[in-house]
Protein backbone atom coordinates (compact mmCIF):
# COMPACT_ATOMS: atom_id res chain seq x y z
CA UNK A 1 0.00 0.00 0.00
CA UNK A 2 2.82 2.37 0.66
CA UNK A 3 4.12 2.25 -2.93
CA UNK A 4 0.55 2.70 -4.20
CA UNK A 5 0.11 5.80 -2.08
CA UNK A 6 3.47 7.13 -3.19
CA UNK A 7 2.60 6.55 -6.83
CA UNK A 8 -0.77 8.31 -6.36
CA UNK A 9 0.95 11.21 -4.63
CA UNK A 10 3.51 11.45 -7.41
CA UNK A 11 0.73 11.32 -9.99
CA UNK A 12 -1.13 14.12 -8.24
CA UNK A 13 2.06 16.16 -8.06
CA UNK A 14 2.73 15.62 -11.75
CA UNK A 15 -0.87 16.50 -12.50
CA UNK A 16 -0.42 19.77 -10.69
CA UNK A 17 2.67 20.70 -12.64
CA UNK A 18 2.11 19.16 -16.11
CA UNK A 19 -0.97 18.47 -18.16
CA UNK A 20 -2.32 14.91 -17.62
CA UNK A 21 -1.35 12.31 -20.37
CA UNK A 22 -3.28 9.14 -21.26
CA UNK A 23 -1.55 5.83 -22.25
CA UNK A 24 -2.38 6.25 -25.93
CA UNK A 25 -0.74 9.66 -25.93
CA UNK A 26 -3.97 11.58 -25.60
CA UNK A 27 -4.14 14.03 -22.71
CA UNK A 28 -6.23 12.88 -19.70
CA UNK A 29 -9.31 14.88 -19.07
CA UNK A 30 -8.92 15.00 -15.30
CA UNK A 31 -6.89 13.77 -12.36
CA UNK A 32 -9.47 11.09 -11.77
CA UNK A 33 -8.87 9.52 -15.14
CA UNK A 34 -5.13 9.56 -14.50
CA UNK A 35 -5.65 7.80 -11.19
CA UNK A 36 -7.73 5.14 -12.92
CA UNK A 37 -4.99 4.51 -15.38
CA UNK A 38 -2.44 4.03 -12.59
CA UNK A 39 -4.73 1.61 -10.78
CA UNK A 40 -5.22 -0.42 -13.98
CA UNK A 41 -1.41 -0.70 -14.42
CA UNK A 42 -0.96 -1.92 -10.84
CA UNK A 43 -3.65 -4.53 -11.29
CA UNK A 44 -2.02 -5.78 -14.51
CA UNK A 45 1.38 -6.07 -12.81
CA UNK A 46 -0.12 -8.12 -9.99
CA UNK A 47 -1.73 -10.44 -12.52
CA UNK A 48 1.58 -10.99 -14.31
CA UNK A 49 3.32 -11.70 -11.04
CA UNK A 50 0.78 -14.39 -10.11
CA UNK A 51 1.11 -15.94 -13.54
CA UNK A 52 4.91 -16.18 -13.22
CA UNK A 53 4.63 -17.71 -9.75
CA UNK A 54 2.27 -20.40 -11.04
CA UNK A 55 4.65 -21.18 -13.92
CA UNK A 56 7.59 -21.42 -11.54
CA UNK A 57 5.72 -23.84 -9.26
CA UNK A 58 4.83 -26.03 -12.24
CA UNK A 59 8.47 -26.11 -13.43
CA UNK A 60 9.62 -26.93 -9.91
CA UNK A 61 7.47 -30.07 -9.91
CA UNK A 62 8.89 -31.15 -13.29
CA UNK A 63 12.48 -30.63 -12.12
CA UNK A 64 11.85 -32.70 -9.03
CA UNK A 65 10.45 -35.48 -11.24
CA UNK A 66 13.52 -35.38 -13.49
CA UNK A 67 15.84 -35.48 -10.47
CA UNK A 68 14.04 -38.54 -9.16
CA UNK A 69 14.40 -40.26 -12.58
CA UNK A 70 18.13 -39.47 -12.76
CA UNK A 71 18.71 -40.88 -9.28
CA UNK A 72 16.87 -44.03 -10.24
CA UNK A 73 19.03 -44.45 -13.41
CA UNK A 74 22.19 -43.90 -11.33
CA UNK A 75 21.18 -46.68 -8.98
CA UNK A 76 20.52 -49.01 -11.94
CA UNK A 77 23.92 -48.24 -13.52
CA UNK A 78 25.75 -48.76 -10.24
CA UNK A 79 24.03 -52.09 -9.87
CA UNK A 80 24.99 -53.09 -13.43
CA UNK A 81 28.58 -51.96 -12.90
CA UNK A 82 28.91 -54.14 -9.83
CA UNK A 83 27.51 -57.07 -11.80
CA UNK A 84 29.96 -56.52 -14.71
CA UNK A 85 32.90 -56.20 -12.34
CA UNK A 86 31.94 -59.46 -10.77
CA UNK A 87 31.74 -61.11 -14.23
CA UNK A 88 35.10 -59.62 -15.25
CA UNK A 89 36.74 -60.98 -12.13
CA UNK A 90 35.24 -64.39 -12.86
CA UNK A 91 36.51 -64.28 -16.45
CA UNK A 92 39.99 -63.30 -15.29
CA UNK A 93 40.10 -66.27 -12.99
CA UNK A 94 38.79 -68.55 -15.74
CA UNK A 95 41.38 -67.23 -18.21
CA UNK A 96 44.20 -67.75 -15.72
CA UNK A 97 43.04 -71.30 -15.15
CA UNK A 98 42.81 -71.89 -18.95
CA UNK A 99 46.32 -70.53 -19.49
CA UNK A 100 47.63 -72.70 -16.71
CA UNK A 101 46.02 -75.76 -18.27
CA UNK A 102 47.41 -74.73 -21.71
CA UNK A 103 50.93 -74.40 -20.30
CA UNK A 104 50.58 -77.74 -18.57
CA UNK A 105 49.40 -79.47 -21.74
CA UNK A 106 51.92 -77.78 -24.06
CA UNK A 107 54.87 -78.73 -21.91
CA UNK A 108 58.04 -78.68 -24.04
CA UNK A 109 56.05 -77.77 -27.16
CA UNK A 110 56.14 -74.13 -26.14
CA UNK A 111 59.92 -74.11 -26.44
CA UNK A 112 59.58 -75.85 -29.78
CA UNK A 113 57.20 -73.18 -31.06
CA UNK A 114 59.58 -70.51 -29.86
CA UNK A 115 62.39 -72.07 -31.87
CA UNK A 116 60.01 -72.47 -34.80
CA UNK A 117 59.10 -68.79 -34.66
CA UNK A 118 62.76 -67.79 -34.62
CA UNK A 119 63.70 -70.10 -37.49
CA UNK A 120 60.74 -68.97 -39.57
CA UNK A 121 61.63 -65.33 -38.91
CA UNK A 122 65.24 -65.86 -39.97
CA UNK A 123 64.13 -67.75 -43.09
CA UNK A 124 61.68 -64.99 -43.97
CA UNK A 125 64.40 -62.35 -43.72
CA UNK A 126 66.71 -64.45 -45.90
CA UNK A 127 63.99 -65.12 -48.47
CA UNK A 128 62.96 -61.47 -48.67
CA UNK A 129 66.52 -60.48 -49.63
CA UNK A 130 66.93 -63.39 -52.05
CA UNK A 131 66.39 -62.98 -55.80
CA UNK A 132 64.80 -66.42 -55.82
CA UNK A 133 61.71 -64.84 -54.23
CA UNK A 134 61.01 -63.17 -57.58
CA UNK A 135 60.19 -66.67 -58.85
CA UNK A 136 58.38 -67.85 -55.69
CA UNK A 137 56.74 -64.76 -54.17
CA UNK A 138 54.00 -66.76 -52.34
CA UNK A 139 56.35 -68.15 -49.69
CA UNK A 140 56.56 -64.80 -47.89
CA UNK A 141 52.84 -64.91 -47.01
CA UNK A 142 53.20 -68.50 -45.81
CA UNK A 143 56.11 -67.63 -43.51
CA UNK A 144 54.25 -64.60 -42.17
CA UNK A 145 51.25 -66.74 -41.20
CA UNK A 146 53.48 -69.42 -39.71
CA UNK A 147 55.29 -66.87 -37.53
CA UNK A 148 51.96 -65.51 -36.27
CA UNK A 149 50.74 -69.00 -35.45
CA UNK A 150 53.94 -69.94 -33.64
CA UNK A 151 53.66 -66.85 -31.47
CA UNK A 152 49.92 -67.19 -30.83
CA UNK A 153 48.34 -68.99 -27.87
CA UNK A 154 45.00 -69.51 -29.58
CA UNK A 155 46.17 -71.33 -32.72
CA UNK A 156 48.92 -73.89 -33.20
CA UNK A 157 50.97 -74.62 -36.36
CA UNK A 158 50.07 -77.79 -38.18
CA UNK A 159 52.42 -80.56 -39.20
CA UNK A 160 51.97 -79.72 -42.89
CA UNK A 161 53.17 -76.19 -42.22
CA UNK A 162 56.26 -77.45 -40.41
CA UNK A 163 57.04 -79.71 -43.35
CA UNK A 164 56.57 -76.86 -45.81
CA UNK A 165 59.03 -74.70 -43.84
CA UNK A 166 61.61 -77.44 -44.25
CA UNK A 167 60.72 -77.72 -47.94
CA UNK A 168 61.11 -73.98 -48.56
CA UNK A 169 64.54 -73.97 -46.91
CA UNK A 170 65.62 -76.92 -49.04
CA UNK A 171 64.26 -75.26 -52.16
CA UNK A 172 66.20 -72.07 -51.43
CA UNK A 173 69.43 -74.05 -51.35
CA UNK A 174 68.56 -76.04 -54.48
CA UNK A 175 67.53 -72.97 -56.50
CA UNK A 176 70.77 -71.20 -55.56
CA UNK A 177 72.62 -73.62 -57.84
CA UNK A 178 70.32 -73.29 -60.87
CA UNK A 179 70.12 -71.11 -63.97
CA UNK A 180 66.43 -70.82 -64.77
CA UNK A 181 64.20 -68.85 -67.11
CA UNK A 182 60.72 -67.73 -65.97
CA UNK A 183 58.22 -64.91 -66.51
CA UNK A 184 58.20 -62.14 -63.93
CA UNK A 185 56.90 -58.62 -63.42
CA UNK A 186 59.67 -56.07 -63.99
CA UNK A 187 59.52 -52.40 -63.05
CA UNK A 188 61.27 -50.20 -65.60
CA UNK A 189 63.31 -47.06 -64.90
CA UNK A 190 60.22 -44.98 -65.73
CA UNK A 191 58.16 -46.81 -63.09
CA UNK A 192 56.01 -48.79 -65.54
CA UNK A 193 55.55 -52.49 -64.84
CA UNK A 194 55.57 -55.16 -67.51
CA UNK A 195 55.47 -58.93 -67.63
CA UNK A 196 58.62 -60.23 -69.29
CA UNK A 197 60.83 -63.29 -69.37
CA UNK A 198 63.91 -63.12 -67.14
CA UNK A 199 66.89 -65.37 -66.49
CA UNK A 200 68.12 -65.97 -62.95
CA UNK A 201 71.65 -67.19 -62.18
CA UNK A 202 71.31 -68.83 -58.78
CA UNK A 203 70.72 -66.15 -56.18
CA UNK A 204 73.33 -63.82 -57.69
CA UNK A 205 71.85 -62.05 -60.71
CA UNK A 206 68.60 -61.69 -62.64
CA UNK A 207 68.70 -60.43 -66.23
CA UNK A 208 66.54 -59.79 -69.22
CA UNK A 209 67.53 -58.85 -72.75
CA UNK A 210 70.56 -56.54 -72.56
CA UNK A 211 69.82 -55.42 -69.02
CA UNK A 212 70.70 -56.38 -65.46
CA UNK A 213 67.87 -56.38 -62.92
CA UNK A 214 67.93 -55.66 -59.20
CA UNK A 215 65.78 -57.25 -56.48
CA UNK A 216 64.46 -54.69 -54.01
CA UNK A 217 63.83 -56.43 -50.69
CA UNK A 218 61.72 -53.59 -49.30
CA UNK A 219 59.17 -53.54 -52.13
CA UNK A 220 59.67 -57.17 -53.20
CA UNK A 221 59.99 -56.12 -56.85
CA UNK A 222 62.33 -56.79 -59.73
CA UNK A 223 63.58 -53.41 -60.91
CA UNK A 224 65.61 -52.66 -64.03
CA UNK A 225 68.76 -50.81 -63.14
CA UNK A 226 68.40 -47.13 -64.04
CA UNK A 227 71.86 -47.31 -65.52
CA UNK A 228 73.54 -50.36 -66.95
CA UNK A 229 77.28 -51.13 -66.56
CA UNK A 230 79.76 -50.47 -69.35
CA UNK A 231 79.76 -52.37 -72.62
CA UNK A 232 82.14 -55.19 -71.75
CA UNK A 233 79.94 -56.21 -68.81
CA UNK A 234 76.71 -55.77 -70.72
CA UNK A 235 77.80 -57.33 -74.00
CA UNK A 236 77.63 -60.87 -72.67
CA UNK A 237 74.17 -60.48 -71.10
CA UNK A 238 72.24 -60.55 -74.37
CA UNK A 239 74.05 -63.66 -75.63
CA UNK A 240 73.58 -65.39 -72.28
CA UNK A 241 69.86 -64.62 -72.06
CA UNK A 242 69.21 -65.76 -75.61
CA UNK A 243 71.40 -68.90 -75.38
CA UNK A 244 69.78 -72.29 -75.93
CA UNK A 245 69.59 -74.96 -73.25
CA UNK A 246 73.01 -76.59 -72.79
CA UNK A 247 74.83 -73.80 -74.61
CA UNK A 248 77.75 -72.27 -72.69
CA UNK A 249 78.10 -68.50 -72.77
CA UNK A 250 80.44 -66.31 -70.66
CA UNK A 251 78.80 -63.98 -68.16
CA UNK A 252 79.92 -61.58 -65.45
CA UNK A 253 78.32 -62.73 -62.19
CA UNK A 254 78.08 -60.51 -59.14
CA UNK A 255 78.84 -62.73 -56.12
CA UNK A 256 77.67 -60.00 -53.74
CA UNK A 257 74.10 -60.37 -55.06
CA UNK A 258 73.92 -56.92 -56.61
CA UNK A 259 76.09 -54.83 -54.27
CA UNK A 260 79.13 -54.70 -56.56
CA UNK A 261 76.90 -54.10 -59.57
CA UNK A 262 75.24 -51.20 -57.76
CA UNK A 263 78.63 -49.64 -57.05
CA UNK A 264 79.81 -50.29 -60.61
CA UNK A 265 76.97 -48.36 -62.21
CA UNK A 266 77.70 -45.42 -59.93
CA UNK A 267 81.15 -45.01 -61.50
CA UNK A 268 80.99 -41.83 -63.59
CA UNK A 269 81.67 -42.09 -67.31
CA UNK A 270 83.93 -39.76 -69.30
CA UNK A 271 81.29 -37.07 -69.80
CA UNK A 272 80.39 -37.06 -66.10
CA UNK A 273 84.04 -36.85 -65.08
CA UNK A 274 84.56 -33.87 -67.39
CA UNK A 275 81.43 -32.26 -65.95
CA UNK A 276 82.85 -32.68 -62.45
CA UNK A 277 85.63 -30.25 -63.45
CA UNK A 278 83.12 -27.43 -63.67
CA UNK A 279 83.68 -24.25 -65.66
CA UNK A 280 87.47 -24.42 -65.27
CA UNK A 281 87.46 -27.90 -66.78
CA UNK A 282 85.47 -26.76 -69.82
CA UNK A 283 87.83 -23.80 -70.33
CA UNK A 284 90.81 -26.16 -70.30
CA UNK A 285 89.13 -28.43 -72.83
CA UNK A 286 88.33 -25.45 -75.06
CA UNK A 287 91.97 -24.43 -75.00
CA UNK A 288 92.97 -28.00 -75.78
CA UNK A 289 90.63 -28.08 -78.78
CA UNK A 290 91.98 -24.74 -80.00
CA UNK A 291 95.56 -25.99 -79.63
CA UNK A 292 94.73 -29.14 -81.59
CA UNK A 293 93.17 -27.14 -84.46
CA UNK A 294 96.11 -24.74 -84.60
CA UNK A 295 98.64 -27.56 -84.56
CA UNK A 296 96.84 -29.43 -87.34
CA UNK A 297 96.65 -26.29 -89.44
CA UNK A 298 100.37 -25.63 -88.93
CA UNK A 299 101.36 -29.20 -89.73
CA UNK A 300 99.34 -29.26 -92.96
CA UNK A 301 100.55 -25.81 -94.03
CA UNK A 302 104.21 -26.46 -93.24
CA UNK A 303 104.16 -29.82 -95.01
CA UNK A 304 102.78 -28.16 -98.13
CA UNK A 305 105.34 -25.34 -97.89
CA UNK A 306 108.14 -27.87 -97.37
CA UNK A 307 107.07 -29.79 -100.47
CA UNK A 308 106.98 -26.60 -102.56
CA UNK A 309 110.38 -25.46 -101.24
CA UNK A 310 111.97 -28.85 -102.08
CA UNK A 311 110.53 -28.67 -105.58
CA UNK A 312 111.94 -25.14 -105.87
CA UNK A 313 115.39 -26.44 -104.93
CA UNK A 314 115.41 -28.48 -108.11
CA UNK A 315 114.38 -25.57 -110.31
CA UNK A 316 116.25 -22.39 -111.33
CA UNK A 317 113.05 -20.58 -112.26
CA UNK A 318 111.65 -18.80 -109.16
CA UNK A 319 108.03 -19.57 -108.20
CA UNK A 320 106.58 -16.91 -105.92
CA UNK A 321 104.07 -19.45 -104.58
CA UNK A 322 106.64 -20.62 -102.02
CA UNK A 323 109.11 -18.82 -99.69
CA UNK A 324 112.22 -20.03 -101.52
CA UNK A 325 110.80 -18.88 -104.85
CA UNK A 326 110.14 -15.43 -103.42
CA UNK A 327 113.76 -15.26 -102.14
CA UNK A 328 115.08 -16.30 -105.57
CA UNK A 329 112.85 -13.62 -107.11
CA UNK A 330 114.39 -11.10 -104.73
CA UNK A 331 117.85 -12.24 -105.92
CA UNK A 332 116.80 -11.81 -109.56
CA UNK A 333 115.53 -8.34 -108.71
CA UNK A 334 118.75 -7.24 -106.99
CA UNK A 335 121.18 -9.43 -108.92
CA UNK A 336 123.16 -6.45 -110.27
CA UNK A 337 123.82 -4.91 -106.84
CA UNK A 338 126.88 -5.47 -104.69
CA UNK A 339 127.20 -8.30 -102.18
CA UNK A 340 126.38 -6.27 -99.11
CA UNK A 341 123.17 -4.86 -100.59
CA UNK A 342 122.16 -8.29 -101.89
CA UNK A 343 122.84 -9.86 -98.48
CA UNK A 344 120.64 -7.27 -96.80
CA UNK A 345 117.81 -7.72 -99.31
CA UNK A 346 117.90 -11.49 -98.95
CA UNK A 347 117.99 -11.15 -95.18
CA UNK A 348 114.93 -8.89 -95.40
CA UNK A 349 113.16 -11.46 -97.57
CA UNK A 350 113.92 -14.25 -95.08
CA UNK A 351 112.72 -12.04 -92.23
CA UNK A 352 109.45 -11.51 -94.12
CA UNK A 353 108.97 -15.27 -94.56
CA UNK A 354 109.84 -16.28 -91.00
CA UNK A 355 106.64 -14.92 -89.27
CA UNK A 356 104.49 -16.78 -91.79
CA UNK A 357 106.30 -20.03 -91.02
CA UNK A 358 106.17 -19.52 -87.24
CA UNK A 359 102.57 -18.34 -87.07
CA UNK A 360 100.57 -19.67 -84.04
CA UNK A 361 103.69 -21.20 -82.46
CA UNK A 362 103.65 -18.63 -79.66
CA UNK A 363 99.94 -19.28 -79.05
CA UNK A 364 100.57 -23.02 -78.82
CA UNK A 365 103.31 -22.38 -76.30
CA UNK A 366 101.03 -20.15 -74.24
CA UNK A 367 98.31 -22.80 -74.19
CA UNK A 368 100.84 -25.41 -73.10
CA UNK A 369 101.80 -23.19 -70.16
CA UNK A 370 98.32 -21.91 -69.25
CA UNK A 371 96.54 -25.29 -69.26
CA UNK A 372 98.27 -26.73 -66.18
CA UNK A 373 97.95 -23.37 -64.44
CA UNK A 374 94.18 -23.46 -65.03
CA UNK A 375 94.20 -27.01 -63.69
CA UNK A 376 95.93 -25.71 -60.57
CA UNK A 377 93.31 -22.96 -60.32
CA UNK A 378 90.55 -25.56 -60.45
CA UNK A 379 92.33 -27.57 -57.78
CA UNK A 380 92.52 -24.59 -55.47
CA UNK A 381 88.87 -23.62 -55.96
CA UNK A 382 87.79 -27.23 -55.49
CA UNK A 383 89.69 -27.50 -52.22
CA UNK A 384 88.16 -24.22 -51.07
CA UNK A 385 84.70 -25.65 -51.73
CA UNK A 386 85.68 -28.80 -49.87
CA UNK A 387 86.82 -26.88 -46.81
CA UNK A 388 83.63 -24.80 -46.87
CA UNK A 389 81.57 -27.99 -46.87
CA UNK A 390 83.64 -29.34 -43.98
CA UNK A 391 83.07 -26.12 -42.08
CA UNK A 392 79.31 -26.29 -42.55
CA UNK A 393 78.58 -30.01 -42.29
CA UNK A 394 81.70 -31.58 -40.76
CA UNK A 395 83.42 -34.69 -42.06
CA UNK A 396 80.67 -37.18 -41.24
CA UNK A 397 79.39 -37.59 -44.82
CA UNK A 398 82.14 -37.97 -47.47
CA UNK A 399 79.58 -37.54 -50.28
CA UNK A 400 79.13 -33.87 -49.37
CA UNK A 401 82.84 -33.29 -49.97
CA UNK A 402 82.99 -35.34 -53.17
CA UNK A 403 82.03 -32.41 -55.44
CA UNK A 404 84.93 -30.20 -54.39
CA UNK A 405 87.44 -33.06 -54.38
CA UNK A 406 86.32 -34.18 -57.83
CA UNK A 407 86.73 -30.66 -59.23
CA UNK A 408 90.17 -30.40 -57.63
CA UNK A 409 91.42 -33.65 -59.12
CA UNK A 410 89.67 -33.52 -62.49
CA UNK A 411 90.89 -30.05 -63.41
CA UNK A 412 94.46 -31.05 -62.63
CA UNK A 413 94.14 -34.10 -64.86
CA UNK A 414 92.52 -32.08 -67.65
CA UNK A 415 95.24 -29.43 -67.46
CA UNK A 416 97.99 -32.02 -67.77
CA UNK A 417 96.13 -33.87 -70.53
CA UNK A 418 96.00 -30.65 -72.55
CA UNK A 419 99.50 -29.40 -71.70
CA UNK A 420 101.48 -32.56 -72.51
CA UNK A 421 100.22 -33.10 -76.09
CA UNK A 422 100.30 -29.35 -76.73
CA UNK A 423 103.99 -29.24 -75.82
CA UNK A 424 104.64 -32.18 -78.15
CA UNK A 425 102.68 -30.57 -80.98
CA UNK A 426 104.46 -27.25 -80.44
CA UNK A 427 107.84 -28.97 -80.64
CA UNK A 428 106.84 -30.83 -83.79
CA UNK A 429 105.45 -27.74 -85.52
CA UNK A 430 108.43 -25.66 -84.47
CA UNK A 431 110.78 -28.28 -85.92
CA UNK A 432 108.98 -28.21 -89.28
CA UNK A 433 109.11 -24.40 -89.40
CA UNK A 434 112.76 -24.39 -88.38
CA UNK A 435 113.61 -26.92 -91.13
CA UNK A 436 112.04 -24.71 -93.81
CA UNK A 437 113.75 -21.61 -92.37
CA UNK A 438 117.12 -23.39 -92.44
CA UNK A 439 116.59 -24.26 -96.10
CA UNK A 440 115.86 -20.61 -96.87
CA UNK A 441 118.93 -19.43 -94.97
CA UNK A 442 121.16 -22.08 -96.51
CA UNK A 443 119.95 -21.25 -100.00
CA UNK A 444 120.34 -17.51 -99.35
CA UNK A 445 123.95 -18.01 -98.25
CA UNK A 446 124.56 -20.11 -101.36
CA UNK A 447 123.11 -17.38 -103.56
CA UNK A 448 125.37 -14.76 -101.97
CA UNK A 449 128.39 -17.02 -102.35
CA UNK A 450 127.64 -17.62 -106.04
CA UNK A 451 127.11 -13.90 -106.55
CA UNK A 452 130.46 -13.17 -104.88
CA UNK A 453 132.26 -15.74 -107.03
CA UNK A 454 130.72 -14.27 -110.16
CA UNK A 455 131.95 -10.81 -109.06
CA UNK A 456 135.53 -12.06 -108.55
CA UNK A 457 135.49 -13.80 -111.95
CA UNK A 458 134.26 -10.63 -113.67
CA UNK A 459 136.95 -8.55 -111.91
CA UNK A 460 139.69 -11.01 -112.97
Amino acid sequence: MIPLRSIAAAALALAAVFPAQAQDGKPADSVRELLNLVEQGVARDASDFRSRMETFKAEKDKQEARLSEARRQLRDLESRSEKLESEFQGNEESLAEAEARLDERLGTLRELFGVLQQVAGDARGTFQASMITSQYPERDDFLKQLIEKAGSSSELPEMAELERLWFEMQREMAESAKVVRYPAEVTGPDGNKSETEVVRVGSFNVMKNAAYLDWEADTQQLVELPRQPSGRFLASVDDFVNADSGQVEPLFVDPSRGSILGLLIQTPDLAERIDQGGIVGYVILALGGLALLLALERLVTLNLVNMKVRRQLNSDEPDEGNPLGRIMATYRKYESTDNETLELKLGEAIANETPKLQRFLALLKIIAVVAPLLGLLGTVTGMINTFQVITLFGTGDPKLMAGGISQALVTTVLGLCVAVPTVLMHTLVQGRAKAVTQILQKRSIGIIAEHSEQGHVSAA
